[in-house]
């Protein structure tokens, strides 16, 4: 489809990374992270793939700023 996620989705996975739950880069690993906590698979999968593409962008970020 495309990069747009739901509001709950978002919303979810800014809670998460404020908790300071760690979560990497790898979607399979904040997969099992978040485990039977979300009420349906989909929903899981939306947030452990929004959280991978954050914490890459994050990197990518701080490596940008380590350059400059």
């Amino acid at each position: 489809m495309g990069k747009i996620k739901s509001k709950l989705a978002r919303r979810t996975s800014k809670v998460m990374l404020d908790r300071g739950v760690d979560f990497t880069e790898d979607f399979e690993k904040n997969k099992r992270v978040l485990g039977n906590t979300m009420p349906s698979k989909k929903i899981r999968n939306q947030i452990a793939g929004l959280l991978s593409r954050t914490k890459k962008q994050q990197r990518v970020a701080e490596e940008k700023l380590m350059k400059k």
